[in-house]
């Protein structure tokens, strides 16, 4: 069954009412990121697609196949590789 826009929106319209000045200000501002993510900030644009080269492919199967066997390699040791560990 789909959902009665105008009853939703009355809905988010009388809780909105019932907000406190202080909080509705956020939720003001959540909206507008909702509403226009793009206009907000061009960082969150969708990325262009790229082809992948067959050889990447593999190499991406072949390191989820690993890891599904469980053959990761622990993070106490890639700490250590790049001399984070303790």
């Amino acid at each position: 069954m789909e959902p009665n826009l105008d009853q939703e929106r009355r809905q988010a319209h009388a809780l909105l009412d019932m907000l406190p000045a202080e909080k509705l200000n956020a939720v003001r501002t959540l909206l507008e990121v909702i509403v226009e993510p793009l206009a907000r900030s061009p960082a969150l644009a969708p990325l262009e697609e790229e082809e992948i080269a067959p050889e990447t492919a593999a190499a991406i199967d072949n390191s989820r196949a690993s890891l599904h066997r469980g053959e990761g390699i622990p993070h106490e040791e890639i700490l250590r590789e790049f001399g984070l560990g303790q």
